[in-house]
């Protein structure tokens, strides 16, 4: 599972959309789409963002399997 279908699932499981989570915090639509289809590079300050939008721990959205390749 990549970082970007770590996001999707949490905003899915909190039945949260892409613009309701872009209202909880500094980052657009457009781009959490981006991010969870893994098409953008994500700042640390937007994974902090994220995280707080949704209300966790940034810890979280990091528990991802990384392909070293």
């Amino acid at each position: 599972m990549s970082f970007g279908e770590t996001l999707a699932r949490i905003r899915k499981e909190k039945n949260i959309s892409y613009r309701q989570l872009a209202q909880l915090c500094d980052v657009d639509h457009s781009q959490i789409s981006r991010i969870e289809k893994g098409k953008v590079s994500l700042q640390l300050i937007t994974l902090f963002e994220l995280a707080k939008g949704l209300e966790i721990e940034p810890m979280e959205l990091l528990r991802f399997e990384f392909d070293y390749e």
